[in-house]
């Protein structure tokens, strides 16, 4: 009886080890563990579809997925897969970068925030600062052209001052377009107050 146990302790720890191997070698199976993937697919039922086949629920803070977004997601001791949220990107995610202006605007100065731009972790987008107005704004002016990873899928409006007492409106426009352009104002604008701001990605 004995060696009956010990035959089968043997073996249990033979597919202990083969399960831990496994575990450590597929990128897709690692026991109660937490590993990158990039989203492939976004489901309607609140789920995400990773590259690798991978149906993973996703947290109530994974807020807009996109296709192509590297995720987090961690596997129970039960098999259910969850994912936690999008990766930061180095260059832009939850820290301010300058905004290159063209068109004859420039950067107000002292003592204004320079234009520059930041993706939210709830994947929206927020702008500030003061942009100063070249000599001669016609409208609409353009302010800019939005880097690539924050130009909208559809246009958003901003009311904003772009001289003393006179209002006009910020537009962002989306894909196809991509620029940052004031309008709707009587008058010359002299500059464009961008903290105003905020607009969803998708």
């Amino acid at each position: 009886m004995s060696s009956d146990i010990a035959i089968h302790a043997d073996l249990a720890d033979a597919l202990q080890q083969q399960a831990i191997q496994a575990g450590a070698t597929s990128p897709a199976v690692r026991g109660a563990d937490w590993r990158l993937a990039v989203v492939a697919t976004v489901g309607t039922d609140g789920t995400v579809t990773t590259t690798d086949g991978i149906i993973v629920r996703r947290m109530a803070t994974y807020l807009t997925p996109a296709v192509g977004d590297t995720v987090v997601i961690s596997i129970s001791s039960s098999g259910n897969w969850l994912a936690h949220g999008r990766t930061a990107s180095a260059t832009t995610a939850g820290t301010w970068q300058p905004l290159t202006l063209s068109g004859g605007w420039t950067t107000y100065g002292t003592p204004y925030w320079t234009p520059s731009y930041r993706v939210n972790g709830d994947g929206t987008v927020s702008l500030s600062g003061l942009a100063k107005a070249p000599a001669t704004a016609g409208q609409p002016q353009t302010l800019c052209t939005l880097p690539a990873a924050i130009v909208p899928a559809s246009k958003a409006r901003f009311p904003t001052e772009v001289a003393s007492g006179i209002h006009g409106v910020i537009d962002v426009n989306g894909t196809g377009v991509g620029t940052l352009q004031i309008q709707d104002y009587s008058g010359n604008a002299s500059w464009a107050a961008l903290d105003v701001v905020r607009y969803r990605l998708t």
